[in-house]
């Protein structure tokens, strides 16, 4: 048995691997599918030769990480402007460029207000990002921070009012709804703000040649060092691993539970049972015959898309999903790789990725109704579909315990659920086991691709080892 063993090769995984790696340990990630890389690998899983990524695949916080910058993830990342589109009735689309004053200028009458709300917010972009991404996500490097964290205690419908046309609003209300939560709630403000700032910095990028690209980058850093990586191999439990001296779980909280089953004291056992989790999500892949013909031409040039319409209409289908229905027109968020790496599918064909929120545990196929919501928006999308693939919550919870009823937020996603995942205690990575660690989503800074609860927890981890904790 190696001196430290990390249990998921996801990227938080891999990052707590490499952690350990650089500090001397040998190390072993232990990983129960075939493949490395969790939620972010990539496959061809329609048609040979479109790939297809089978979880994460916009990734701003990879290029916004500290520590994935660290080994220079640059070259594989491909960055659309504008960062993201929005279509509206017609030939309209909102679009959130790389220059804040280039959208503000799209933004008609609202645009001076949105540039005052962004550079007041997003002038110190790195300082707010690496506040955001500490293992205690407050304010330390810019009173910007604290602004923003302010600013995102209103709940989005409340500060949409502060825009006075619906191009501005709809904008706000697809950045927030990536909180997963009703946008007359809070912290869905936050979400809004945090999501529209990174379309300026660092931008939405892609990964060329699917998500599995980044996962390499960090299965080489990791190799260099001499940590090993075993693929299909499924932990049953933590007594299997008790001749490591440190192990960092990749997992979800559940997960944690059912590995150190009968060595939790029961009152931690009993707290535990209340950690929730947010609404899931229905994921569909397709192979088309083309590229989509989206009827605003701003929606042609942007990798991302919120699909669905007006503010009032996102947050009627947001309220729906968080009161256990599926809405039918859902909210949809659209992935075109192929805007700038044509190399996801043969020539004059394209892959396209999009998911809708649904109810925890729903078997619903929502392809229709999504299918129905891009139509609406890009007449004759129907027609260039060659294959598709639908994975609905229960599916997705089925391949991957790190997605309890198809939850990919890693918990709930309100404030207090942010700030306090996966429980109240001053340290979220340690657990009432000695040596073993939670390093998953499901501890701070949260979801996304950034590596950042993996190396908060190998960092806690370390400093444990040297003091003899």
């Amino acid at each position: 048995m190696t001196e430290a063993v990390v249990v998921g090769s996801g990227p938080n995984g891999l990052s707590a691997a490499i952690c350990l790696a650089r500090a001397g340990l040998e190390v072993s990630v232990l990983e129960a599918a075939q493949t490395a890389g969790g939620a972010s690998s990539s496959a061809e899983v329609t048609l040979p030769g479109f790939i297809h990524d089978l979880c994460a695949a916009v990734h701003p916080l990879a290029a916004a990480s500290p520590f994935l910058s660290s080994l220079d993830i640059s070259g594989v990342l491909a960055w659309s402007d504008p960062s993201f589109a929005h279509p509206l009735e017609g030939e309209s689309a909102a679009a959130l460029w790389e220059s804040p004053e280039q959208t503000a200028d799209s933004l008609g009458a609202d645009g001076a207000r949105y540039l005052r709300l962004m550079r007041g917010l997003w002038a110190d972009p790195e300082g707010v990002i690496s506040d955001l991404l500490e293992a205690v996500p407050i304010p330390r490097r810019t009173w910007r921070s604290a602004l923003m964290a302010l600013g995102g205690l209103l709940p989005a419908n409340i500060l949409g009012a502060y825009f006075r046309q619906e191009k501005a609003r709809a904008l706000l209300a697809g950045a927030a709804a990536h909180s997963m939560r009703p946008l007359s709630s809070s912290p869905t403000g936050a979400y809004g703000l945090l999501f529209l700032g990174l379309g300026h910095w660092p931008g939405w990028p892609v990964a060329k040649g699917g998500s599995s690209s980044l996962v390499k980058i960090l299965l080489g850093e990791l190799g260099r060092l001499g940590g090993k990586v075993v693929t299909g191999h499924r932990v049953d439990s933590l007594q299997e691993l008790s001749a490591a001296r440190l192990v960092l779980l990749d997992t979800s909280f559940p997960e944690f539970l059912r590995l150190a089953r009968g060595r939790l004291p029961s009152s931690y056992v009993s707290r535990a049972r209340r950690f929730r989790y947010g609404p899931a999500y229905c994921k569909v892949d397709w192979a088309l015959d083309g590229a989509v013909p989206w009827l605003a031409p701003e929606c042609r040039k942007a990798l991302s898309l919120h699909v669905g319409g007006s503010f009032a209409e996102i947050a009627a289908a947001e309220e729906e999903v968080w009161r256990g229905r599926h809405p039918d027109r859902p909210f949809v968020l659209v992935c075109q790789p192929g805007v700038v790496d044509p190399s996801r599918a043969p020539a004059g064909k394209a892959t396209l990725w999009a998911y809708c929120h649904v109810p925890p545990g729903s078997d619903v196929d929502m392809a229709p109704r999504i299918e129905a919501q891009i139509e609406r928006f890009a007449p004759g999308f129907r027609d260039l579909v060659l294959a598709r693939r639908t994975t609905t919550a229960a599916e997705a919870a089925a391949q991957n315990a790190n997605h309890p009823q198809g939850s990919i937020g890693g918990g709930d996603g309100s404030l207090w659920g942010l700030a306090f995942r996966p429980r109240t205690r001053l340290s979220p990575y340690r657990t009432p086991i000695p040596g073993v660690y939670l390093c998953s989503s499901s501890t701070p800074p949260g979801p996304g691709v950034h590596g950042m609860c993996g190396l908060h927890a190998a960092q806690l981890a370390l400093a444990d080892l040297r003091r003899g904790l």
